[in-house]
């Protein structure tokens, strides 16, 4: 596992999404708990109080940043009239005036973190897109050769979350560590017993209590609990587990009692979490509304500790896999869930996760210990008798709906607009076997900004010009921390872009300009993990505005909404274990680019919509793999090498 700047981007975050002048009225992220999200106890939490909280940069600084990364994207004339405003802004009495209402934010001792509110609210909460397939994101596992059946998979994947989850209760497990020291843990209190519940006008995050020693399986549709604990408070083992797992596909394999006109038919309820957020919250009313089995089948569905979801199709192609992962028919999913595992018939196995409240890296370390758990369960089951499978005492039960018209209607919209969505996806995975880390590392590079630079010298190619790119920076070094934006998009790289496909450009000097970009790519990202970018800054002085107060001209200059509109959203998440990763696009006119950068590999996952912008994740693809080779060639030339 990789502990970078990088994790999945925030999926259709874009500043002309905002509304102005928006303050929220008050916390909505937790307003439904049955345990604290401020519990410090346990090594996880060892260094939280001493970590630095979120710093406000300078002013200057940050709008200077800003000049700067408007010179590659606009036309000299645009450019000037840009930076006249900007410099007008940094002068004015209203620029010091929302500094200062940043700065007394962020100095409130009852603030952990300064963006914190904002970011969850507008980012995510506030959104009513459907999560999928606009803020979910998936990883697909490498195979497990020691797996022949898809139970016997899955009950090895559920060992170990169980497994990860007890370190995670009982206070033994570790804090992530960075080179610069302890990352926070804060996010960890919403990977298990969590679930985003729609409402309106805003969403919030449910935490159950721990205590709920129960996973909720979905199969064929149908929904079904059982306890993962034995009375004396030991977990199932493996066998125990895959042998409940059997007799659940076996029970949702047979016709349902209550098909012949009864009220509780089997009618796929988890697509409503698909639906847009408005809808599911008023169709999720009406369920709770409709009956008690309705609202109990609901909390044990929310309180789980997480998801099993047990697919029925055997997808092959990497293609295939993915969009299989990600979001199958969206029947078989409850997509409201930060954690859900995805098993196939075919023995193959993944990971699909909501991103409102939960980063990729969190996860990332929690999917890695199951394989590698699942790993050495293997190896010990080799040495060791078979156990016995205590199928006959292991009950479980299933949660069945009631329905009315209005269920029926709301489904069948959810359907529709979940087969539109999907449909809309060009998906394409790169598998670029030439060379990984190894050899960049080898050539004198840092891996991220070399594929980064990669990535866009092929957009260049493919569309003849450079367009704002987003890559996720993780700013968890502070408290309550996320991500911070890294733009790309740099004179240096522009320049250098140019130089590949100048004839007359000798290779030393297109070697000395790739050195460049490189070097300003990894300012610019070490300064976005250490708070100190320009996008959340920009962000924050934008919503300490009163309403009653004029919007600044920097935020109504075209220029403002061009440099964040990201028609490359990129973000790095990097395991040996993955056979891709990967989320949506985040505009219609633009990619969505994951990159697992692999010690003899690289995996890019890239997706993009079919519409009228003719984008293609397949080119794109194409071309980086031709622009990737092109590099190397160029760095192995010599004379090029560190």
């Amino acid at each position: 596992m990789t502990m970078l700047s990088s994790q999945p981007p925030t999926p259709h975050v874009s500043v002309t999404k905002l509304p102005l002048h928006a303050q929220p009225s008050g916390p909505r992220l937790c307003t439904e708990t049955t345990r604290s999200i401020s519990q410090l106890s346990g090594k996880l939490f060892t260094h939280q109080l001493s970590l630095p909280r979120l710093p406000v940069p300078p002013l200057l600084q940050t709008l200077s940043k800003y000049a700067q990364s408007l010179e590659p994207l606009l036309s000299p004339d645009n450019l000037s009239k840009s930076k006249r405003i900007i410099s007008e802004f940094a002068h004015s009495r209203q620029a010091d005036e929302l500094q200062s209402r940043l700065e007394a934010r962020a100095a409130d001792p009852e603030c952990a973190n300064w963006l914190e509110e904002w970011w969850d609210e507008l980012s995510y909460m506030a959104c009513r897109h459907p999560v999928i397939p606009y803020v979910s994101y998936h990883y697909s596992f490498n195979n497990d050769p020691g797996c022949t059946r898809a139970n016997q998979r899955a009950a090895k994947l559920v060992c170990g979350a169980l497994d990860f989850r007890r370190m995670l209760v009982n206070g033994v497990l570790e804090p992530d560590m960075a080179k610069t020291g302890p990352l926070c843990s804060h996010s960890y209190n919403h990977m298990f017993n969590a679930c985003r519940i729609p409402a309106r006008p805003s969403d919030y995050c449910r935490l159950s209590s721990y205590a709920r020693e129960s996973i909720v399986v979905i199969r064929s549709n149908r929904f079904f609990s059982f306890t993962f604990a034995h009375s004396d408070g030991s977990l199932l083992c493996a066998d125990e587990i895959e042998g409940v797992l059997d007799r659940i596909v076996a029970a949702a394999a047979t016709k349902n009692d209550s098909d012949n006109g009864g009220n509780n038919v089997v009618l796929s309820v988890g697509i409503l979490t698909a639906d847009n957020r408005d809808s599911w919250a008023d169709t999720r009313q009406e369920l709770m509304r409709l009956s008690e089995e309705n609202a109990w089948a609901l909390d044990e569905i929310e309180a789980s500790a997480f998801v099993v979801s047990l697919e029925s199709g055997a997808p092959e192609s990497a293609e295939e896999f993915s969009h299989a992962v990600w979001h199958g028919n969206g029947r078989n999913r409850w997509f409201d869930k930060p954690c859900q595992f995805v098993v196939f018939d075919n023995a193959r196995a993944g990971f699909n996760g909501e991103h409102s409240m939960m980063d990729g890296t969190p996860t990332c370390r929690l999917v890695e210990y199951v394989m590698e758990y699942s790993e050495r369960q293997e190896q010990q089951k080799q040495q060791q008798p078979k156990i016995h499978k205590f199928t006959d005492i292991l009950p479980f039960h299933e949660l069945k709906f009631t329905t009315s018209p209005a269920i029926i209607k709301a489904v069948e919209r959810a359907e529709a607009l979940f087969n539109s969505g999907v449909a809309q996806q060009h998906l394409y995975v790169l598998n670029f076997t030439a060379y990984g880390k190894e050899q960049i590392k080898h050539l004198g590079c840092s891996p991220d900004a070399y594929i980064q630079m990669v990535i866009q010298l092929a957009y260049t190619r493919l569309h003849g010009i450079a367009r704002p790119t987003y890559e996720s920076s993780m700013t968890r070094k502070f408290l309550h921390g996320r991500t911070e934006t890294c733009r790309s998009v740099t004179t240096e790289s522009t320049s250098w872009c140019r130089s590949m496909d100048t004839e007359a450009c000798p290779r030393q000097e297109r070697i000395r300009l790739f050195r460049l970009a490189l070097d300003r790519h990894t300012m610019l990202t070490r300064e976005a993990v250490e708070g100190l970018g320009v996008d959340r800054h920009l962000l924050g002085l934008r919503m300490c505005l009163h309403a009653d107060e004029e919007m600044p001209a920097l935020f109504e200059d075209s220029a403002y909404a061009y440099s964040s509109h990201w028609f490359l959203s990129t973000s790095q998440i990097s395991s040996e274990k993955f056979a891709s990763y990967g989320w949506s696009e985040v505009t219609p006119r633009g990619y969505g680019i994951a990159y697992n950068i692999r010690r003899l590999c690289l995996v890019i996952h890239i997706t993009c919509m079919r519409n009228e912008h003719g984008l293609d994740s397949e080119k794109l693809a194409g071309h980086f793999e031709t622009a990737a080779m092109d590099v190397r060639d160029m760095m192995l030339s010599e004379g090029s090498l560190k």
